[in-house]
């Protein structure tokens, strides 16, 4: 029987998925993608849960594509590896497009693909020796699917940089660059995920749902187009159940009712 590629645990509103691939450095192959893809958008639907934490089992988050995964794309056809990468593109669009607040802790490694789900995440703490890369060009290929949430989190300037030589760097450079937010000691990596997980149950959730919607919104419209869209989308929240509560318990100097 083949284990799954991915574990959910679903505990005090905190949906924790796990790369659970360790013996191959969590590789993606098209089982792990669809899994991923399809645990993501349920979880967008699933109101008793406030956060996504994904990690990676073992000695690294993600060690990027499956070497016999890889191989067997030898043999496909331009119109099969046009399949192969859409359906790759539409797990990273699930992950983006989830109207939770994403949290990727990595440790270790995160090469390739796996560098890419550490750009899609909203919030991403690494541990000082985790070592990064968009590895893509040492094989040939290019970092081309994960190449729009790469560009969003470290610019065009950086990408000329680390797409073109792909080299690995280390977290620091990738908290310089935008890629990760927060660096710890490995031994601290778990505290600061839950320190940051807490902050996310201050917060009202349909409000943190509208506010990711919005960056997506504003990134991709013109200047003249933002004024109606950000007026429309925070007279919409103000008036909102939460957004009347979140206000009327600042007024009241009261923690509002959807804090824990």
């Amino acid at each position: 029987m083949k284990e799954a590629p991915i574990r959910v645990a679903l505990a005090d509103g905190v949906a924790r998925v796990t790369l659970a691939r360790p013996k191959i450095r969590n590789a993606f192959n098209a089982a792990m993608i669809a899994a991923l893809r399809e645990i993501f958008e349920q979880l967008n639907g699933e109101a008793s849960v406030r956060a996504i934490l994904l990690t990676g089992e073992g000695s690294v988050f993600c060690g990027g594509a499956d070497i016999t995964w890889m191989r067997a794309s030898l043999d496909l056809s331009h119109e099969e590896n046009l399949a192969d990468a859409r359906a790759m593109s539409e797990m990273f669009r699930a992950i983006d497009r989830c109207n939770k607040p994403t949290l990727a802790a990595v440790h270790g490694a995160a090469l390739g693909g796996g560098a890419g789900l550490a750009a899609v995440c909203d919030l991403v703490i690494a541990a000082e020796d985790a070592v990064f890369g968009f590895t893509e060009v040492k094989l040939g290929i290019i970092p081309a699917v994960i190449s729009p949430f790469v560009l969003a989190k470290i610019g065009v300037g950086n990408a000329r940089s680390l797409f073109l030589t792909g080299e690995r760097f280390d977290a620091r450079r990738a908290a310089a660059i935008g890629l990760v937010h927060r660096v710890v000691p490995s031994a601290e990596l778990d505290a600061a995920v839950d320190s940051t997980l807490r902050e996310f149950f201050t917060a009202s959730p349909t409000a943190i749902a509208a506010a990711k919607a919005l960056i997506r919104e504003v990134a991709a419209s013109t200047y003249d187009d933002t004024l109606p869209l950000t007026a429309g989308a925070i007279a919409t929240q103000r008036t909102s159940p939460e957004g009347q509560e979140g206000l009327r318990a600042f007024l009241e100097r009261r923690p509002p009712g959807f804090a824990r």
